[in-house]
C-alpha cells in the first residue's frame, strides 16, 4: 500500500526563497513542455512520419538547451523540472484513458510545487536534506515504515509543506477495526453524517461560516491596484483565509472518517449523484461545503487499512422512501419532509435515520452474499459495488 505524509515545513528566509524558485522552475518547465507537446503533435497529425510527443524526448529535448536558453535552471534542483514534464506524460496518460480532462498550464501562486525522487533527499528525524540546499526542519518525523518513494515540495497559502510519498505493508501500521458490527452512513447537509445507531454528526460548515469575511476580502482585494504591494497583502489574506476554510473542513472529515473506520469493520453508504446535487441553486453552496467525495475516498483508504469494507449502494436505492421495518416503499417522499409515518406498519420514521437503516442492511446482506452465507434478517435485492476511490498520494491521515 502507498501512503503518504504530509509534513509542515519550518523554512528560513534562503531556504523559502529556494522553494520558491523550484516551484516556479518546475511550473516552467511543466508549461513549456505542454507547449511543445501541443506542437509536436500537431506537426505529428500533419505528417505521420514524425514521432509521436512523449515525456521522455521532453526531457532530452529541454536537457540538451537548457544551459543555453534557461542557465537559470541549474540554480535547483535537476528534479524540479524533470519531474514536472514526467508528471505532464502522466497527466496526458490519464486524459488518452478517459480518466482526466485535457493537462491545462499551472498557475503562479496556485500550482507553487515541485517534486523529488527518493534519491535525491534523506529524512533525519524532524529534519530533510534537500538538494543545493541543505537541512530544512519538519514540524514532525516521518509517521510510516516503510520504502520512501518520493516527496513533493508544495505551497499553500504562505506555508511549505513536504508529503512524502512510502510504500507500506498492508494495515502494517494500524489496528483492526473494533467489534461493533456495521453501520450505515446518510450524508446530508442539515447534518454532515446520520448513522443507523441514530447518531447525528453536524458538519462545521466552514465556507458558509466564513461567508462575510470572505467576500469582505474579496471585494477589497478587488479595488487594489494590480501589481501593488497593497494588491500582493490583499492576495495574501485572501489565500490564508482559503486554507482556514479548507483546513477546518480536512479536519472534521478526518476525524469523522477516522471514528467510523476505528468503531466499524463494515460501512454502508450511497452513491451520491454530487454533480446533479449541484444543479440546486440554493444547496450547491451547501453541499459543496461538505466535501462528500472527500468523505468516501477518506472512508476507503482508512478502511482498507484496517481490514473492514465499504460497500456502496447503488444511484438509485430508496435508502429515504423504504420502511427499515416492513420494507414498504413509498412513491413519493419530497426533500422537504423530514420525518414521515410508514402507511404500512404506522413506524414514525425520521428520514436521515431511515436511509442510514436502510444503508445498514443493505451492506450486512451484501457482506453475507459475498461469504456464501445466511445471515440474518431480511435480505434484499439491492445492486451494490464497491467504493470506487483511487488513493490519492497526498492523503493527510488523520491519527
Amino acid at each position: 500500500m502507498i501512503l503518504a505524509h504530509r509534513i509542515a515545513l519550518d523554512p528560513n528566509n534562503t531556504q523559502a526563497t529556494y522553494f520558491a524558485r523550484a516551484a516556479g522552475t518546475a511550473r516552467f518547465a511543466y508549461n513549456w513542455a505542454l507547449a511543445e507537446w501541443k506542437r509536436q503533435y500537431e506537426a505529428y497529425k500533419a505528417d505521420r512520419t514524425r514521432s509521436k510527443p512523449s515525456q521522455m524526448a521532453l526531457r532530452r529535448q529541454l536537457n540538451a538547451t537548457r544551459r543555453q536558453q534557461f542557465p537559470w535552471m541549474l540554480e535547483v534542483t535537476k528534479c524540479a523540472p524533470q519531474l514536472a514534464i514526467i508528471q505532464l506524460g502522466e497527466a496526458f496518460k490519464r486524459f488518452f484513458s478517459g480518466q482526466n480532462r485535457y493537462p491545462t498550464q499551472r498557475r503562479k501562486g496556485v500550482d507553487d510545487r515541485f517534486s523529488l525522487s527518493n534519491d535525491q533527499f534523506s529524512i533525519e528525524g524532524s529534519r530533510i536534506r534537500i538538494p543545493n540546499l541543505g537541512w530544512v526542519r519538519m514540524r514532525e518525523p516521518l509517521r510510516f515504515v516503510g520504502k520512501i518513494i518520493s516527496a513533493t515540495v508544495s505551497r499553500k497559502a504562505d506555508r511549505w509543506f513536504v508529503s512524502i510519498t512510502v510504500e507500506v505493508l498492508e494495515a502494517s501500521h494500524l489496528s483492526r477495526a473494533e467489534n461493533q458490527g456495521a453501520v450505515g452512513v446518510d450524508l446530508g447537509v442539515s447534518s454532515m453524517a446520520t448513522l443507523s445507531t441514530r447518531e447525528k454528526i453536524l458538519g462545521p460548515k466552514a465556507h458558509t461560516a466564513l461567508l462575510d469575511r470572505l467576500r469582505r476580502i474579496s471585494r477589497s482585494l478587488s479595488r487594489k491596484q494590480k501589481g501593488s504591494a497593497n494588491r500582493r497583502k490583499a492576495r495574501m489574506k485572501l489565500a490564508k483565509l482559503h486554507a482556514r476554510i479548507s483546513n477546518i473542513r480536512s479536519e472534521a472529515l478526518h476525524k469523522l472518517t477516522s471514528d467510523l473506520t476505528r468503531r466499524f469493520d463494515t460501512l454502508g453508504i450511497e452513491d451520491l449523484n454530487v454533480r446533479g446535487m449541484m444543479a440546486n441553486r440554493r444547496l450547491a453552496r451547501s453541499i459543496a461545503d461538505m466535501s462528500f467525495y472527500e468523505f468516501r475516498r477518506q472512508l476507503k483508504y482508512k478502511a482498507d487499512m484496517r481490514g473492514g469494507r465499504v460497500i456502496v449502494a447503488d444511484r438509485w436505492f430508496p435508502s429515504s422512501k423504504t420502511c427499515a421495518d416492513c420494507d414498504h416503499k413509498v412513491d413519493v417522499l419530497p426533500l422537504k419532509v423530514r420525518e414521515w409515518t410508514c402507511p404500512a406498519c404506522g413506524v414514525v420514521h425520521d428520514r436521515d435515520v431511515n436511509a442510514a437503516t436502510n444503508l445498514k442492511i443493505m451492506a450486512v446482506s451484501s457482506t453475507v452474499s459475498a461469504c456464501g452465507e445466511e445471515g440474518s434478517g431480511r435480505r434484499r435485492k439491492t445492486a451494490v459495488k464497491p467504493a470506487s476511490v483511487k488513493q490519492e498520494p497526498d492523503s493527510k491521515l488523520a491519527a
